[in-house]
């Protein structure tokens, strides 16, 4: 693939297949979702690069892909919410994996998308240790409510048995992803610059690291509209309804909370604006979530500005 064409292909990614649609032919093939499927794939593309290649993030069953084409095709991954509606608002309402993939390339065309910037290997590789720690912490919260109802003593001490498993496996992914962060010296620095920030301690630094790898290289709007914390207007004529925030990354969102709760008391900056904002009248719900944008917005700037935290009001 050396000459890039005017031409965006659209890619519906199953755990089984791959559905592609080429939008200058309008012609479709189906590949199977493995390492061989990937080379047949590139075979169908010849040696032309296309614009843009479109595609949908399937949980783990487009990383396969991700990983084998960024920064050799321009990969835009886009929201299935949004790919939807422009799929409804086309008219089209039949939903087959040969459809989809058609609707993600005129999609692509239609909106002029941008590719995405190559994903770093050593990125996906974090991600990869945070999901299994995040899931495996899961698990442990489940164990110990699972162990306050138990009677017997041979499933109590099953569950103890289960629970230092997962507490060692926890403890080995803390050592890796804290390996990996000291062996970069931008994630060092990162995470140093993190947790000075009252609220935000070792693991929330690297779970933000991990959920937003942008943070450092985005506006105020942008990170908090990243991480669905970004207030909504709504308003239409002389009616006017109340703000709100949704969408945005669920992970990154669930990081912050925690933190915000420990800032609401021990940050004294947004302490001050906690209780502002409550008396306001503001539900602790809200303010919270404001606590929470706050949080992402300061450590992106002190990210971007490579400075750690200092108090306003000393």
């Amino acid at each position: 693939m050396t000459k890039m064409i005017n031409d965006t292909i659209g890619i519906d990614i199953s755990k089984a297949h791959l559905d592609a649609h080429r939008l200058s032919t309008a012609t479709h093939a189906r590949f199977d979702n493995t390492a061989t499927g990937l080379r047949a794939f590139e075979r169908w593309l010849g040696q032309t690069t296309p614009e843009r290649v479109v595609f949908e993030p399937t949980g783990p069953y487009h990383r396969r892909l991700e990983s084998h084409f960024s920064g050799r095709l321009p990969l835009v991954k886009v929201n299935p919410l949004q790919a939807r509606r422009f799929a409804q608002a086309h008219g089209t309402r039949a939903k087959t994996d040969a459809v989809d993939a058609r609707m993600l390339a005129l999609m692509g065309r239609a909106l002029e998308l941008v590719p995405d910037q190559p994903t770093d290997p050593k990125q996906r590789e974090i991600k990869e240790l945070h999901v299994a720690r995040t899931g495996l912490v899961r698990d442990r919260t489940a164990l110990m409510n699972r162990l306050g109802t138990q009677q017997l003593d041979v499933t109590r001490r099953l569950t103890r048995a289960r629970l230092r498993q997962v507490n060692h496996q926890i403890d080995r992914l803390n050592a890796e992803i804290e390996r990996r962060n000291r062996d970069c010296p931008e994630r060092a620095r990162a995470t140093g610059i993190l947790t000075s920030i009252p609220g935000i301690g070792a693991i929330t630094a690297r779970a933000l690291l991990s959920e937003c790898p942008e943070i450092g290289t985005l506006g105020s709007k942008q990170i908090a509209a990243l991480a669905g914390l970004a207030p909504i207007t709504c308003q239409s004529g002389q009616w006017s309804g109340k703000a709100h925030i949704q969408g945005g990354r669920r992970l990154l969102r669930e990081s912050l909370f925690m933190p915000a709760l420990v800032a609401m008391k021990r940050n004294p900056d947004l302490s001050q604006k906690y209780d502002a904002l409550r008396a306001a009248g503001k539900p602790h719900k809200v303010a919270l979530a404001v606590l929470m944008r706050k949080l992402l917005i300061l450590a992106n700037t002190l990210i971007s500005e490579n400075r750690e935290w200092t108090p306003k009001h000393p």
